[in-house]
C-alpha cells in the first residue's frame, strides 16, 4: 500500500515559513489523521519521514550520522532531528514546568506581561448591597517590556569527524547541549523570581537570626495568604539543613521519597533542590500565580550549515525570558 509521505518533496524552504517550525509544515503537508487505523498511527508527520528513509535514530540498531546524508531529502531532516533531541535534553529533569503558571509563545523580541494587584480589598468578595458597585480588580500592562534572552551553544565538529557516529551516542551530545541551556533558563527564571522582572517587583524576603527548624517553616508558609506555598526551591545546603528536622523523618516522607524519588514538605509543597540558588536560600513560590515564560519561537538551529554538513559552529539557540504575574506569589527565605 503506497502513503503519501513515501513521495513527499522536502526543501530547506520548509524551515522559513514565518510563524510555523518545520514539524509543523510537514505536519500540513502530511497531516496524521491520514494514518487512522493503520501501522503507522501514533507517529508524526516527522517521524514518518525517518521511516520513509529508514533512519534508526535510538537504539543498539541505531544508524550512523551519514544516514541522512544519503539523498538531498533526507538531509533535510537533520536539522529537526537536531532540534528534537535538544529538546528533549531541555525537558529531561527540567523542573521550569513544575515553577511556571503560563507559557507564552510570542514571534518578536517585545512583550508586555500583565498583572494585578491581589493583597488588601482586591482579593475580598465583600458582600454587594442592592444596586451597588461591584468591587473591581484592575489587570494592567507592566511598564517595562520582559527582557529576552538568547541562550544556545555552538556545535563544533567537521562532519568528517561524525559522519560514522552512532546517532544514539551523536544523541547523548545533543541532549547535554539541551540540559545546559535549560539550567541557564532556570537561572533566568530564578532570578526573576527574586529580583522581580524590572517592574518594581521584587520578592519579600525573609531573614532568619536563627538556624531553621520547623516554626521558621510554618511562619514562612502562612505568609503566603492569600496564595498557597505550593512549590519550595531550595539551595543544596538548605536542602540538607531540612532533611535533618524531625517533621521531615515521618516515615511517610520517606516512604514517598525512596519510592518516588520526590520530596514533599510536611506542609504539602513540592520540594525541589537546585545549584543555581545561592546558598543558604529558599525560594517559595505559588507555582498558579507566581511566573510566566515568554518564547520567541522554538528551539532554532542554522539549518543551512547542518543540511550542507557544514557543522563547523553551528548555532543552536532559544530565546525567551520571564515575567512575574503576581508579586506576592513568591518570597524568598535567607537561612
Amino acid at each position: 500500500m503506497a502513503y503519501y509521505y513515501d513521495n513527499l518533496k522536502l526543501d530547506k524552504g520548509m524551515y522559513r515559513e514565518a510563524g510555523r517550525s518545520f514539524s509543523q509544515v510537514l505536519e500540513s503537508q502530511d497531516p496524521s489523521e491520514r494514518y487512522k487505523g493503520t501501522s503507522l498511527e501514533g507517529l508524526d508527520a516527522f517521524q514518518r519521514q525517518l521511516k520513509r528513509f529508514d533512519i534508526k535514530v535510538k537504539g543498539a540498531g541505531s544508524d550512523v550520522v551519514e544516514a541522512f546524508f544519503r539523498t538531498s531529502d533526507a538531509a533535510v531532516l537533520f536539522p529537526e532531528y537536531i532540534a528534537r533531541t535538544v529538546r528533549q535534553g531541555m525537558e529531561e529533569g527540567d523542573i521550569l514546568p513544575h515553577i511556571t503558571a503560563a507559557v507564552t509563545k510570542i514571534e518578536g523580541m517585545d512583550y508586555r506581561s500583565i498583572t494585578s494587584e491581589a493583597g488588601g480589598e482586591e482579593k475580598e468578595l465583600k458582600k454587594v448591597e442592592e444596586g451597588a458597585a461591584i468591587p473591581e480588580t484592575t489587570i494592567q500592562v507592566q511598564a517595562n517590556l520582559v527582557k529576552l534572552r538568547k541562550r544556545g551553544r555552538m556545535l563544533v565538529a567537521s562532519y568528517e569527524a561524525v559522519r560514522f557516529q552512532k546517532l544514539d551516542l551523536f544523541s547523548v551530545t545533543l541532549r547535554q547541549i539541551g540540559a545546559h541551556i535549560a539550567r541557564t533558563h532556570l537561572e533566568d527564571a530564578v532570578d526573576v523570581l527574586i529580583n522581580g522582572d524590572g517592574n518594581n517587583n521584587p520578592a519579600e524576603m525573609t531573614e532568619l537570626n536563627g538556624a531553621l527548624d520547623y516554626n521558621a517553616l510554618v511562619e514562612f508558609w502562612a505568609g503566603f495568604d492569600p496564595y498557597v506555598m505550593n512549590t519550595l526551591l531550595v539551595s543544596g545546603d538548605v536542602m540538607l539543613q531540612m532533611l535533618k528536622l524531625p517533621e521531615f523523618q515521618n516515615p511517610l516522607t520517606g516512604l514517598n521519597f525512596q519510592g518516588t524519588g520526590k520530596l514533599t514538605t510536611p506542609l504539602g509543597a513540592a520540594l525541589l533542590r537546585t545549584s543555581v540558588l545561592p546558598e543558604k536560600t529558599a525560594v517559595g513560590l505559588d507555582r498558579r500565580f507566581a511566573l510566566e515564560m515568554v518564547q520567541s519561537g522554538d528551539v532554532m538551529v542554522e539549518y543551512d550549515k547542518l543540511i550542507d554538513r557544514q557543522l563547523e559552529r553551528a548555532a543552536i539557540t532559544t530565546i525567551s525570558g520571564f515575567a512575574k504575574v503576581f508579586s506576592e506569589a513568591s518570597r524568598v527565605l535567607k537561612v
